[in-house]
């Protein structure tokens, strides 16, 4: 036997026998858990929800700001993707910050950035300050949501933490559906001229308060639990960030009509496949890996949670781009009206969410299925249904069929995240979660330029609700390819 294997055999059984007794730390943490793990969970979701809706929230203010700042449509497409572009590269550095350094410390740290982000935007004097301030608001976001994940995997176990997991997925699925309709009420009560800076300027108080909270109740880590000593996998942070931007930045860029930065697709794989030879050798080398690929192998739930996300996404977000781009582009209704369309989904997904969480422990990944398969019908009934009724019609129409989508919408986030990360071992729990959340963002900026391409392909020659029709169903079939990596990963529990 040469060195090389017999030392990788020995890191494994260390590694094993690690991960057996942060298991048995677990079992231990079940019978004296930590008395204010709600209270924290709730200020954490209140930080992820304020992220994730920065998400979606802005997108009604693109008429407002690129008025107000007499700026080019091009410019201001940037106040989306920036935020997009710089959420998706910090997410896996972001995780596993948390992971070596300590929940707290990173969430503050997130939140004094995306306070002063927000306050930079708001006050922005030129388009290029505002594009600047979105960056550093999406890179701050990045460091925080991971952090959610980390918590819930930190302090819960058991049913209790399939219960956590399914109030975060209610949190993800109606943070992406109001933040429309907040966007513009508070377009409607502020003006359209000024509104779009209240957009902002509202995280600030809201972001004082945390911080605040977060100070107060989120515990700061042991001493014992610390990773003293441990130094970032810069050099893996950058093969990671590279690749997740030739990705992404193509993608967004594709958006607003720019081919030329698709050329960049063809670095991803290169970045992608020196980034995973980075971290085996760290992991062979017993160093501290920035995401521990050997995840992908030892827990096969893991793997295809992260297939299952991802594709979820990309047939996902197109749901909304296209539908408030139809309401208002096609059928005339404001951006409140648009908006207020939308509400039944994340209605539906408030019911559902939750109720996914408590019986996931039991049913395991038949809530998944069930609920894919509930949330392509609503689909399917939105493309056939709002683009053939009369526009005295609509609400009649449209209200039942995106309920149906939202029922099954809010039992997919969070099963899949619980599923996925149940077997991943605690210390590594910011970094897995950051990457399940890393492909859920490729996802969405793929899913959101596919669908206003064919949306854009289809209306120039045959009409909005064609245009309408042709986009929902390319996301059904990317939503089937979810569900059948769903079924897999059931037929082989």
């Amino acid at each position: 036997m040469t060195e090389e294997p017999l030392a990788t055999w020995e890191h494994e059984a260390e590694e094993h026998a690690e991960e057996h007794a942060e298991e048995h730390r677990g079992r231990a943490g079940e019978e004296e858990p930590h008395p204010r793990r709600w209270r924290i969970l709730t200020v954490s979701l209140v930080i992820g929800f304020m992220a994730l809706l920065d998400v979606t929230i802005v997108n009604v203010a693109i008429p407002s700001i690129q008025s107000g700042l007499h700026t080019s449509a091009a410019t201001v497409q940037w106040v989306v993707s920036g935020y997009a572009l710089a959420f998706g590269l910090t997410l896996v550095t972001g995780g596993r910050l948390g992971d070596a350094y300590g929940r707290r410390t990173m969430m503050l740290i997130g939140l004094a950035g995306f306070i002063a982000a927000s306050a930079g935007v708001g006050l922005a004097p030129s388009a290029v300050w505002v594009v600047v301030g979105r960056l550093v608001q999406g890179a701050s976001a990045g460091l925080l949501t991971p952090q959610n994940s980390g918590i819930i995997q930190q302090l819960f176990r058991g049913r209790e933490r399939a219960k956590a997991f399914g109030l975060f997925g209610l949190v993800v699925s109606i943070s992406s559906a109001t933040g429309p309709v907040l966007g513009g009420l508070v377009i409607a009560v502020f003006g359209e001229e000024h509104g779009w800076r209240y957009i902002f300027l509202v995280n600030v108080p809201i972001g004082l308060a945390a911080m605040v909270a977060v100070a107060r109740m989120v515990p700061q880590r042991p001493r014992d639990q610390r990773e003293t000593g441990t130094h970032l996998d810069l050099l893996g942070a950058a093969l990671l960030g590279g690749a997740v931007l030739c990705i992404l930045l193509p993608t967004v860029a594709a958006e607003g009509g720019d081919r030329l930065p698709l050329l960049l697709l063809l670095g991803a794989v290169p970045l992608g496949w020196a980034f995973v030879r980075r971290e085996l050798g760290l992991v062979r080398r017993g160093g501290a890996p920035l995401l521990d690929i050997g995840l992908l192998r030892r827990t096969p739930g893991y793997a295809n949670g992260v297939a299952v996300g991802a594709l979820y996404f990309t047939g996902f977000t197109g749901f909304f781009l296209v539908l408030s781009v139809y309401y208002q582009e096609e059928l005339g209704l404001t951006a409140l009206e648009a908006g207020l369309l939308m509400c039944p989904f994340a209605v539906g997904s408030a019911i559902t969410a939750p109720l996914s969480g408590r019986v996931v422990s039991d049913l395991h990944r038949k809530v998944t299925v069930l609920a894919l398969a509930v949330m392509m019908s609503g689909v399917l009934l939105v493309a056939l249904v709002v683009p053939a009724v009369p526009s005295d019609l609509l609400w009649l129409a449209a209200v039942p069929v995106t309920f149906v989508a939202g029922l099954g919408g809010g039992g997919v986030v969070s099963p899949n995240m619980t599923l996925s990360l149940e077997d991943v071992p605690p210390r590594m729990g910011g970094a897995a979660g950051g990457a399940l959340q890393t492909g859920q963002r490729i996802g969405a900026a793929i899913g959101a330029a596919l669908a206003m391409t064919v949306y854009q392909l289809t209306l120039a020659g045959h009409g909005g609700g064609a245009g309408l029709r042709a986009a929902l169903l390319t996301g059904l079939v990317l939503l089937t390819a979810s569900l059948a990596m769903a079924v897999r990963a059931l037929r082989a529990a």
